[in-house]
């Protein structure tokens, strides 16, 4: 399996903000359906990096990320474990917050 590696602040923008594009240009929906799901549908194993955002992550924006691929892309939690990696360095608890979203998601 190859991997991909994403970085939501370099090849995303480091201003991520809101859940649709309604919300402006750099909304989740965005993130996740322009540049994570494309390479979790080419079966890339993906680690996405939360590190380098300026003003934050919003719990808004992480829940539609990553329980938008629950809720609104199909994906199982046991089929993300095994393809998708989430890093955060700087606010370490945010990878836990995200998987918690994936979990919540799922349960409906």
């Amino acid at each position: 399996m190859n991997s991909a590696n994403l970085s939501v602040a370099k090849d995303f923008t480091p201003f991520p903000f809101g859940r649709t594009p309604a919300d402006g240009e750099n909304s989740a929906e965005r993130f996740r359906d322009e540049f994570l799901l494309p390479k979790l549908r080419k079966g890339e194993f993906v680690i996405v990096n939360l590190d380098g955002v300026l003003g934050g992550l919003s719990s808004s924006f992480l829940e539609e990320v990553f329980g938008g691929l629950v809720r609104k892309r199909g994906f199982v939690p046991a089929q993300l474990e095994q393809t998708l990696k989430i890093t955060c360095n700087e606010i370490p608890s945010l990878v836990d917050r995200c998987w918690s979203y994936i979990k919540e998601a799922a349960h409906g």
